[in-house]
């Protein structure tokens, strides 16, 4: 029976100090963002970040009902967050109901200029049920039964959220393969994904593709002669030789027919296919030269000149990484990564001592949506990553993302608060 004496008994006090730390500089630098002299004050609910610290004050609240809640409340309703948010996922769709902000239908308005995005608390109750289903008696993501279930929970909500079409938000449930990974998924599954992308992007930048092709054959056929006595691994790697080079044929049509447009410029920026700087590329350069700009120490708090003449767009969400560059400089830049890189490590710490399957699978769903957040955000702000579009946790503006990442962190600083009872 759980013993809970206050609900900051045993709390990790780390990942909460770590947590206010990041959104206390989301707020300034959100102010910095979108400032306006005419509205100087924080609590000026016609800016952004006036609304921005009202929604850490709620998100604040909201962490605090959870660290009240009974740990087992969380996982006996697992399915029942799933079920809803996929409904919210599927009414956002519908017309009249759902609300289209560049370009995806992805909102349901709450009136006024308040607006609710389901797919961000889709990552929530994905990350949740995968834990219950994964923590069961007798399932293992080596059988395939196990293996299509849980695919089929995070596959569900990434077709609907695709539907909308959000591609940014789709591509985070891929990072859940990290958490099948660590739950005993072969090695071999993430080592067949960083093949497939490091023949995409071959294939794209090396002009010839038969140079690719070329290479890829010769490479089999050594690896194929220096294993030719055992017969199981010359088979395997025929296979992978004809799949890979069969791969690389079909690369060209995909990419031409498979994407859109704009999302063939972008990628066709960021491999150097493409030198547009004032259409396609026109984000990603502004945001570089913000970045650049800072140099070492920054121009100060308010003193950045791209920011102040807005010309990055969406500087106060997506692009909110140059912001910090420009006013911070390298140093700020640096603080704000090793705080995001002490929560993912704090993160893993939690899981590694938790007591219950379900507590330790859930924190690594935590700590992979965090990971893919901040580490596509970046490199997207500062030209490593096509753009696709997705917040920076906790520090960009948006009351949806910053309650759902709010809910997210605050149900592992819970369950882990009770991790010498049985959850």
């Amino acid at each position: 029976m759980n013993n809970q004496r206050s609900f900051f008994f045993n709390v990790d006090w780390v990942t909460v100090f770590l947590y206010l730390a990041l959104c206390t500089i989301g707020l300034f630098n959100i102010r910095a963002a979108v400032y306006k002299p005419e509205h100087a004050g924080f609590l000026d609910l016609s800016t952004q970040y006036g609304k921005q610290f009202i929604f850490i004050a709620v998100a604040i609240v909201v962490a605090i009902v959870i660290l009240l809640l009974e740990s087992r409340f969380l996982s006996a309703l697992a399915p029942t967050f799933y079920v809803i948010t996929v409904l919210l996922l599927c009414a956002v769709m519908l017309p009249g109901l759902g609300h289209r902000v560049g370009g995806n239908q992805a909102w349901i308005s709450l009136g006024g200029d308040f607006r609710l995005q389901p797919s961000e608390f889709a990552k929530y109750s994905t990350c949740l049920l995968l834990a219950r289903y994964l923590s069961g008696t007798n399932i293992k993501v080596t059988e395939i039964k196990s293996f299509l279930i849980a695919g089929g929970i995070i596959l569900l909500p990434m077709l609907l959220i695709k539907m909308q079409p959000d591609d940014g938000s789709t591509l985070v449930f891929c990072s859940l393969i990290f958490v099948l990974y660590r739950e005993g998924l072969s090695p071999w599954f993430l080592i067949v994904l960083g093949i497939i992308i490091a023949l995409f992007i071959l294939s794209l930048v090396i002009t010839n593709q038969w140079y690719l092709i070329g290479t890829l054959l010769t490479l089999g056929l050594i690896l194929i002669y220096i294993n030719r006595r055992d017969r199981k691994t010359t088979v395997g790697l025929l296979v992978g030789t004809i799949l890979c080079t069969s791969f690389v044929f079909a690369i060209r049509p995909l990419y031409d027919h498979g994407l859109k447009e704009h999302q063939r410029e972008r990628i066709d920026v960021v491999l150097g296919r493409s030198k547009d700087t004032k259409k396609v590329g026109y984000n990603q350069n502004q945001s570089k030269i913000a970045i650049g700009s800072g140099r070492m120490w920054g121009k100060g708090y308010l003193q950045g000149t791209q920011t102040k003449y807005s010309f990055v767009p969406e500087q106060s969400t997506d692009f909110i990484f140059c912001t910090i560059g420009e006013e911070w400089g390298f140093a700020g830049s640096i603080v704000v990564v090793g705080l995001y890189v002490g929560l993912l490590l704090r993160i893993i710490a939690l899981a590694e001592r938790q007591r219950s399957p379900f507590s330790r699978i859930y924190a690594y769903g935590v700590a992979s949506v965090i990971f893919f957040h901040f580490f596509i955000n970046i490199a997207m702000t500062v030209g490593f990553m096509p753009v696709i579009g997705i917040p920076l946790p906790l520090i960009s503006y948006g009351g949806s993302s910053l309650l759902s990442f709010t809910i997210l962190l605050f149900t592992l600083v819970k369950l882990d608060s009770n991790r010498m009872g049985i959850v």
